[in-house]
């Protein structure tokens, strides 16, 4: 059966991907990673060059090495130590050789030009200790999304040896800062998970903090702020560029965050001291006050169902996390530890709410269940910020500033806390914001 992937790309180029069954069909086999064990350890895995079209094979392989090695999961073998650096494809591979490494995973790939130019690229993942072939798929593109192959490969890879959704073929928005500490130029900026492919979304005229992707369309809100004017929320549309102030507000908005559709966008408005949380629905553009008090209520985050709303508030004296009913009501306070709870943000599995909690003069990034129980702390320093979740609910990426004169840099880390890694980006960054899979995205 064959099954096309459509991905907007929000560049010049959009292309179609198409995916077509493996050329082998795969085995049964036993290769898993099993990440809630205590003594966890990475996967030995080996990627071999593409044959075919060596430029392409080996970019390609690369970038698989690089993402595996980067979620913490796998550990890629050094491709000095292989017997068979570029394996025939349409053959099984010398399995003892790779054994022999203690490869236990091994991928294997070629990429060859197809009329009109496309890339045509194919894998397989084979379990080396029982001889099986786990997967393997073609790919059809165009030359210009090699990338983007790289990325889909490695979600399969990934998706076939843990079981979890992958989150490689992703992109992240968030603020670019550049400049001395006391003028910061804050731009909004678009670039692959992987740090790839980056280009800029404003240009440093206004404020901007809290960008959003929407979950189902190429668009992101955010709060952004003209000099001697009010914030507001506004809407991006990555395609076109075209952006709108959200709502008719007198007063700042701030903290949006589309609901689980993309139809409507929770935020919070200020009125004198306090801010209250309003939804907005994008169709009718009609607003709805759900909370009503005297406190500073804001960072509202949706359920993945839609049915209930997570955020922050101090109406108990100091910021702590509450769950409420999409409506407002059966308002319930789910942070209890030491210290103030800040942003929390809904796991899109519905598992967990992440969020950032200042204890002392220190920031932490945690998370727990949605009625207050399990609370985890992730990662802690001296000021960790913003946590958002990768479309899996595997990874959470933040933001640290570690003071003085530097700035902020982007990190992920995972939910057993494991796993911590930098996210390149060309100078300070926070504020960051994981897009859902591109496949998923119209």
């Amino acid at each position: 059966m064959m099954k096309t992937l459509m991905a907007r790309l929000a560049l010049p180029l959009i292309a179609a991907m198409t995916l077509v069954p493996a050329v082998l069909t795969p085995a049964r086999a036993e290769i898993t990673i099993t990440l809630d064990r205590a003594n966890f350890q990475p996967l030995p895995i080996a990627v071999t060059n593409f044959g075919g079209d060596v430029e392409f094979g080996a970019r390609i392989a690369e970038v698989i090495t690089a993402n595996l090695r980067r979620c913490g999961y796998f550990v890629p073998i050094d491709a000095q130590a292989f017997v068979e650096p570029s394996p025939a494809f349409d053959a099984a591979p010398q399995f003892s050789a790779w054994q022999a490494i203690n490869a236990q995973a091994l991928v294997t790939g070629r990429v060859t030009r197809e009329g009109g130019g496309r890339l045509k690229a194919e894998f397989r993942l084979w379990d080396v200790f029982a001889g099986q072939q786990l997967t393997g798929q073609q790919y059809f593109t165009d030359p210009n999304n090699w990338r983007r192959i790289a990325h889909i490969i490695s979600d399969a890879i990934f998706t076939r040896i843990t079981g979890l959704k992958g989150f490689f073929d992703t992109r992240v928005v968030f603020v670019d800062e550049s400049g001395p500490k006391e003028a910061r130029r804050k731009r909004l900026a678009i670039m692959d998970q992987d740090g790839a492919n980056l280009r800029y979304l404003t240009r440093g005229e206004d404020l901007v903090v809290t960008p959003r992707f929407s979950p189902v369309a190429q668009e992101i809100t955010f709060m952004s702020q003209r000099t001697g004017e009010q914030p507001h929320v506004q809407l991006l549309n990555l395609d076109t560029g075209q952006r709108e102030i959200v709502g008719n507000f007198p007063d700042m908005t701030s903290s949006p965050r589309f609901s689980p559709d993309g139809q409507r966008i929770v935020m919070s408005l200020q009125q004198g001291g306090n801010a209250n949380i309003y939804i907005m629905d994008l169709r009718s553009r009609t607003t709805t006050r759900i909370t009503s008090t005297n406190a500073i209520d804001t960072s509202p985050s949706f359920s993945p169902d839609g049915a209930r709303i997570a955020f922050e508030s101090d109406r108990g004296g100091r910021q702590q996390i509450y769950v409420m009913n999409v409506d407002g009501s059966d308002v319930q306070r789910v942070s209890f530890g030491e210290g103030s709870y800040a942003q929390p943000v809904w796991s899109p599995r519905g598992d967990y709410i992440a969020f950032t909690r200042q204890k002392g003069g220190t920031f932490s990034i945690g998370i727990m269940r949605p009625d207050g129980t399990g609370e985890r702390i992730l990662t802690e320093g001296f000021h960790n910020e913003g946590p958002s979740w990768a479309p899996n609910g595997q990874y959470l990426m933040f933001w640290r500033d570690p003071g003085g004169q530097g700035g902020g840099k982007l990190y992920m880390v995972d939910v057993t806390g494991r796993v911590e890694v930098p996210v390149p980006t060309p100078s300070f960054g926070s504020d960051p914001a994981w897009s859902p899979l591109l496949t998923d995205v119209r």
